[in-house]
């Protein structure tokens, strides 16, 4: 990996970090506002896919190609974030944005395990920073002076598993696809996904009174996100992203303090430092270009042998 592709892999995933650390707490102010988990997450969802549509429409049409075998990992991604963002949005709706957050800010040490699970390694570095950020997860649970919402925390933990899992799947699909091409099929699932559950068990909106600019930011900064998370993936690997992604939590903390009027202890502060540290060490962290590996459970996304001019994204010779 080149030192530029690395740094900007490292630009996008900071700046996917900091459009997607504004997201929930635009998302729970939404629910105090009156709409339900459901409605939150298929019109954000919804808004963002047909944002990314657009775009590829008029500029880049020839990003829609993806062979079959892609498509289908990028449906799986999706449909698995689209569950992920359920959860995760109706855990919002019963904690605080902030402690959220925190338990979702787990979710790299999922991405190990899953690398792990798909025969894959990750070197020392990588684990003392793993080893930094879950003290500072636990602190800054441990020390709130009122408490978690069990089913809440319960929710968003496994909201943090999908999420981990839908980026080591869309990885694979990353080593032969452009990351637009990725960004928008696995967001299209995605809002098929929350769409159909919004339909079939909440099919309803808040009066026509209520605000609807929380609704409009969380799409726009959606749709932004993706497209640097994929981007951030593509030139740094899936766990390389999710520690970097950690600083959305320090953006979402300390806007729900200034906009949500929640706050931190001075021990959930030094476990916000850890998370910190980690993050810092990223420049110290590195791993050998991404390679395609014909082995562990996700080898079946592997594309089969084309030639370069079948790529209609790709320069032709």
């Amino acid at each position: 990996m080149s030192a530029n592709q690395r740094s900007k892999g490292i630009q996008a995933a900071l700046a996917s970090a900091l459009l997607l650390g504004v997201v929930p707490v635009f998302g729970k102010q939404a629910i105090l506002d009156g709409f339900s988990p459901l409605a939150v997450v298929s019109l954000r969802t919804s808004i963002a896919a047909f944002l990314l549509f657009l775009l590829m429409v008029v500029y880049k049409r020839q990003f829609f190609y993806i062979f079959p075998i892609g498509l289908y990992g990028c449906m799986l991604a999706g449909f698995v974030n689209g569950l992920g963002s359920i959860l995760y949005y109706t855990a919002l709706s019963r904690i605080h944005a902030s402690i959220g957050q925190l338990i979702y800010s787990f979710y790299p040490l999922f991405v190990a395990f899953w690398l792990l699970v798909d025969r894959q390694s990750i070197n020392r570095m990588t684990v003392f920073r793993l080893g930094l950020s879950i003290p500072g997860v636990v602190l800054l649970l441990a020390a709130s002076e009122n408490g978690v919402d069990l089913l809440g925390a319960v929710l968003m933990l496994g909201s943090a598993i999908l999420y981990a899992l839908h980026l080591i799947i869309n990885q694979r699909v990353l080593f032969e696809v452009p990351a637009p091409t990725v960004t928008f099929y696995t967001l299209a699932s995605m809002a098929a996904t929350v769409i159909l559950a919004f339909i079939l068990f909440t099919p309803s909106l808040p009066p026509p009174q209520t605000p609807w600019w929380p609704i409009a930011g969380m799409g726009i900064l959606t749709f932004l996100s993706r497209l640097t998370l994929f981007y951030g993936v593509k030139n740094l690997g899936g766990l390389q992203t999710a520690l970097l992604g950690l600083g959305e939590l320090l953006i979402t903390v300390v806007l729900s303090q200034i906009w949500l009027d929640e706050r931190l202890g001075l021990w959930q502060w030094v476990g916000a430092g850890l998370l910190a540290a980690s993050l810092f060490l990223v420049g110290f962290d590195h791993y050998p270009p991404e390679k395609r590996h014909a082995r562990g459970w996700l080898a079946w996304l592997s594309p089969p042998e084309i030639t370069g001019s079948e790529f209609p994204w790709r320069p032709q010779p």
